[in-house]
């Protein structure tokens, strides 16, 4: 007999955040959060979000062991603003098992209907900055820091028991030569000087600090016509500074002004993590932190976080100077391939970046949906 329950106790939203350590324990492409972080990311005295944003964790047991766990998400501003009246659904996790996947949803409807919602639609977290959409290609590859890995059968559950595909994701690895392409570096030195543009380099993660309010509004600007997409509050902002500041290797950002000054573009790309991740196995402390600072030293592999352009310069040509750029940084730093953050299938202006470089696509994710 399958019983769901909520999680409240500390222990148990501690057994939440491990369960998928359990789940996961033989599988060479899992790669596992921070513990800690986990746990405040989920904790309202913690995480900002829930200024706008409330959750409900529960957790699914058989025979006295938990066997999956899913949250109910309300992100209001979705709710309120947009007009976009769904419940969301996240940190899902499951043993091969379509009645304990049923049984996890129906929590997740009762919550919605109880909120006289219309739809419930994940795998997503509580917005755009948090993870997204349930692996439904490259199963052979290491998840990053800011994606979700999940077995085969879980798109299977999903499609069994009616939902439809909502939203679709897809990642690139992306090859580094050893220089930039000429075409792509000879088009960026003109783009440069036609419209007076100025690279803003970094030499400490602090001088990176006061661009980030103009970084996160070029991110509003960039995507706020996408499909997913919800405005990003000012103190999730300022959360978001805190939390990720310690990853950032400033060689690792490029920063685009016009001749005033003004941000236009920005990039954020770091090391990989997955592998000092999987190291580390969910602690930072007493030793985890070192093996991330060796990432950061040391590694052939980076991941493409956030890029956001100016509206008024989208498709003149910026993302070259930007990617001339990187190229020359990776290079630097001995980096030999690169992987894409999830871009929405249908935002072929993104995926446009990477002709110009040998690229394939090695990941596939989707949300799910299904009327209440």
């Amino acid at each position: 007999m399958i019983e769901v329950r909520e999680a409240k106790s500390k222990k148990e939203l501690l057994q939440f955040v491990k369960f998928p350590f359990v789940l996961y324990k033989d599988c060479k492409q899992w790669v596992p959060p921070i513990i800690k972080e986990e746990l405040e990311s989920m904790d309202p005295a913690s995480n900002p979000v829930f200024r706008n944003a409330e959750a409900t964790y529960f957790l699914a047991y058989k025979d006295n062991e938990v066997v999956g766990r899913i949250a109910a998400i309300i992100n209001w501003v979705e709710v309120n603003e947009q007009q976009k009246r769904k419940v969301r659904f996240g940190w899902f996790d499951t043993i091969d098992d379509i009645e304990v996947t049923r049984a996890l949803l129906a929590k997740v409807t009762d919550v919605g209907k109880r909120k006289n919602l219309d739809f419930i639609e994940g795998p997503v977290g509580f917005s755009n900055l948090d993870k997204a959409g349930l692996l439904i290609e490259g199963f052979d590859e290491l998840n990053t820091m800011v994606t979700w890995y999940n077995y085969p059968y879980y798109k299977e559950h999903f499609e069994e028991l009616g939902f439809e595909k909502s939203a679709e994701w897809v990642e690139y690895k992306i090859q580094i030569p050893e220089k930039s392409p000429e075409k792509v570096k000879k088009f960026s030195d003109i783009i440069m000087k036609r419209y007076k543009l100025k690279l803003i380099n970094f030499k400490t993660s602090k001088e990176i600090i006061p661009y980030v309010d103009e970084m996160f509004d070029l991110l509003n600007k960039t995507y706020n016509n996408l499909q997913t997409f919800v405005p990003i509050q000012q103190y999730q902002i300022d959360h978001y500074k805190e939390k990720y500041i310690r990853y950032i290797h400033p060689d690792f950002i490029k920063c685009i002004a016009d001749e005033s000054g003004k941000l236009i573009a920005f990039a954020i790309t770091m090391p990989s993590f997955s592998k000092a991740l999987k190291k580390m196995k969910g602690k930072l402390f007493p030793f985890g932190f070192v093996h991330i600072l060796k990432a950061q030293r040391k590694n052939d592999t980076a991941s493409f976080y956030l890029i956001g352009i100016d509206p008024e310069y989208q498709n003149k040509g910026v993302t070259a100077i930007i990617f001339q750029k990187m190229n020359q940084t990776f290079n630097e730093f001995g980096i030999k391939k690169v992987e894409t953050n999830p871009e929405l299938e249908e935002n072929k202006a993104i995926q446009q970046l990477w002709k110009n470089y040998d690229h394939r696509l090695h990941k596939r994710r989707r949300t799910f949906k299904k009327a209440l």
